[in-house]
């Protein structure tokens, strides 16, 4: 009779090993083994099932401690889940998302903060305290997210942005911005001849009647060519705009008037660059049908799950 073979299901911790890897022990046989399964999370072992469920209800817009208090996860755990796959989607956003045609493309910037606003940093204070801009580049036509940068609103940042969103398109395209003065040089200086270039400028009514979180009044759009021949009929911020929304429904952190903001310039750049990749190649646009961004630019074949933006997350 040929005794089974044990698969060593029921283990618990035991020890480590001069390299500092986690040893087991079996609680049927009693051996004691370092395991070499697979770890897509690096030094983190969660489950992929619950790592992902996490994921999925940070991207919903739900905070970080409700999503302590629902899976029993604690936050810290949570945060360096956050900074493991987003500095990971952020690798891989960046060799993966290439050669784009586009044919519109709307720039913008998103206003956050990390710890404090900048009126209330003071000498002393963490030198990444203080406001946080995200770049955004969207395609007009699929929805997808071309490029992103996370920083000041300043040179520092965009030139970088904009370099990556070259490095994304291919072929001729109309590129659209607010007037933002580092966009109207840099753009035709590093994204070249192929593209013509154009800002929309909104000129807002000044007025001390209106309250503290109304939004301001808009009484003239100018739309100025300043590189190449725009179409003036497609000179347009609405889908970036749209999509400024868009995050701040889906992340938590980017919600006003709450205390969900981040307190890392690191965690906050990870969440940014693992809400990207699930926008691009996990969630169906509902102007697509149910084809996400990623289909309709021909970089995936179906909607992913996000276990699958855990495993391309990892090896990156």
């Amino acid at each position: 009779m040929i005794a089974r073979q044990c698969t060593h299901n029921d283990r618990k911790k035991h020890g480590k090993d001069r390299k500092g890897n986690q040893r087991w022990q079996c609680r049927s046989c009693r051996a004691t083994f370092v395991s070499d399964e697979q770890r897509p999370l690096g030094d983190m072992r969660i489950d992929l099932d619950k790592a992902a469920m996490v994921l999925s209800m940070l991207l919903e817009g739900m905070s970080i401690r409700a999503c302590e208090r629902i899976t029993k996860m604690k936050r810290d755990t949570i945060c360096d889940l956050i900074v493991q796959v987003g500095e990971g989607c952020d690798k891989f956003l960046a060799s993966r998302v290439r050669d784009v045609e586009s044919k519109f493309i709307e720039l913008d910037e998103l206003w956050g903060f990390v710890t404090k606003k900048s009126k209330n940093v003071k000498p002393g204070d963490d030198p990444e305290a203080g406001d946080s801009w995200t770049w955004l580049a969207i395609d007009s036509d699929s929805k997808m997210i071309l490029a992103h940068a996370v920083g000041k609103r300043d040179e520092s940042t965009g030139v970088p942005f904009l370099r990556r969103l070259h490095k994304a398109t291919t072929g001729r395209a109309q590129v659209t911005s607010d007037g933002l003065s580092v966009y109207t040089h840099n753009v035709p200086l590093e994204m070249g001849s192929r593209v013509d270039f154009a800002q929309l400028i909104k000129n807002y009514k000044s007025s001390q009647t209106e309250t503290r979180y109304s939004p301001a009044t808009i009484t003239s759009i100018e739309k100025k060519p300043r590189f190449g021949n725009p179409l003036e009929s497609r000179i347009s911020t609405s889908f970036v705009e749209r999509l400024n929304l868009t995050v701040r429904m889906q992340v938590r952190r980017f919600t006003r008037l709450t205390n969900a903001h981040s307190k890392s310039a690191r965690h906050h750049s990870a969440m940014v660059a693992l809400f990207v990749a699930w926008y691009d190649f996990c969630r169906p646009h509902e102007t697509l049908g149910k084809a996400t961004p990623a289909m309709a630019c021909g970089l995936a074949d179906a909607k992913w799950t996000i276990r699958d933006l855990l495993t391309e997350a990892a090896k990156g």
